[in-house]
């Protein structure tokens, strides 16, 4: 059952927002882009902060936001719930109270409001921070606050801006977890926004990736990963990515530079290949790779236990090494090496 049915159309200035979105019922959706895409702004037009120019807001059937029709609902009176990137708890209210605050603004009692806060808190297993104040809990604790705030005005559509972004690795790594549960017993729809490819591939249902205010791709982690579609997706998921035309085993990429794939292609196709796919060598190389061409060495950067090497040459491409590798073939930027990938490591798809 579809539960958000939007099409968010934002005209500001010299950008204009235009994007489809729908979300089920117990889904996870993650919206995915670089920055200024668009995905805040997209967020903020859903809470009701920022008025939509065209296009449509309709949560579980109910009309929020139609300017065609002069109708927009203010915040207040929308059924969602909001985790900002910097939580924006209330500084002078006890953990207790900031998750209550939004049942008591919905017309609960105090006392009931304050029992229900205390539920939430028992769930997200904060019941011993309840009396504290946010300059008093860490990033995770705050975290988990902010999100039973949310979650307590039981919201129709929940939405996370960057709800990871401020926190370190190791406690990022541990809400994460949390978070995944939490969302997973949450029956409404969920909107994540996110930059972290990580965040998005763990935690969301589907991916929907926005450049420049539009949808550039959207599916399954699987979908996405194995087929990208822009540069931005292909760095994203860790792809060195190429548009050309194929003939046989054969794809014209780039200037003119011809790159052998495994598969049978005809037309305008994407080749695309991981990091982990090139070898690097001193000299041209012998052996059964079809692609082989000489590179130089732009940049080298640490890439968790390897090294990821960015060349220049017919073609533009990353290659992870080892250290090892790096010390012994002297890579610094200027060197000039032979890069060399097998067809079978290339994959090729339509446009």
């Amino acid at each position: 059952m579809t539960v958000l049915d939007a099409h968010l159309v934002v005209e500001r200035e010299t950008f204009r927002l235009d994007v489809p979105l729908r979300i089920a019922a117990g889904e996870v959706v993650a919206l995915l882009g670089p920055n200024g895409a668009g995905k805040t702004t997209a967020l903020r037009a859903l809470a009701g902060l920022r008025p939509l120019t065209a296009g449509h807001v309709t949560l579980d059937g109910l009309d929020l936001d139609r300017p065609g029709s002069r109708l927009w609902t203010p915040v207040e009176r929308r059924r969602v719930g909001v985790v900002f990137q910097d939580y924006l708890l209330f500084p002078h209210l006890s953990a207790l109270d900031n998750v209550a605050f939004g049942p008591r603004r919905r017309g609960l009692a105090k006392r009931d409001a304050r029992a229900k806060a205390a539920d939430w808190l028992k769930r997200m297993d904060l019941t011993d921070y309840a009396a504290r104040k946010p300059r008093h809990l860490s990033g995770g604790q705050a975290q988990r606050v902010a999100l039973a705030r949310a979650l307590a005005v039981e919201p129709t559509l929940l939405l996370l801006d960057e709800p990871l972004a401020a926190l370190d690795a190791r406690t990022r790594l541990d809400t994460r977890t949390e978070l995944h549960t939490h969302l997973g017993e949450h029956a409404g729809a969920t909107l994540l926004v996110t930059h972290d490819p990580l965040d998005a591939l763990i935690l969301a249902d589907r991916l929907v990736i926005i450049e420049d205010g539009r949808v550039v791709q959207e599916g399954d982690a699987a979908a996405v990963t194995a087929r990208p579609r822009t540069d931005y997706v292909a760095r994203l998921v860790g792809l060195n990515l190429f548009r050309g035309h194929g003939d046989g085993h054969d794809v014209r990429v780039g200037a003119d530079f011809p790159l052998a794939v495994a598969d049978r292609v005809s037309g305008e196709v994407f080749a695309a290949f991981p990091p982990s796919a090139v070898a690097l060598h001193p000299e041209r190389p012998e052996g059964s790779a079809r692609n082989t061409w000489p590179a130089t060495v732009a940049s080298v950067q640490h890439n968790g236990d390897n090294l990821r090497v960015r060349l220049d040459g017919p073609i533009p491409v990353a290659a992870d090494v080892t250290p090892a590798a790096v010390a012994q073939l002297r890579l610094v930027p200027g060197r000039e090496v032979w890069a060399a990938v097998k067809a079978t490591q290339v994959r090729a798809y339509p446009v």
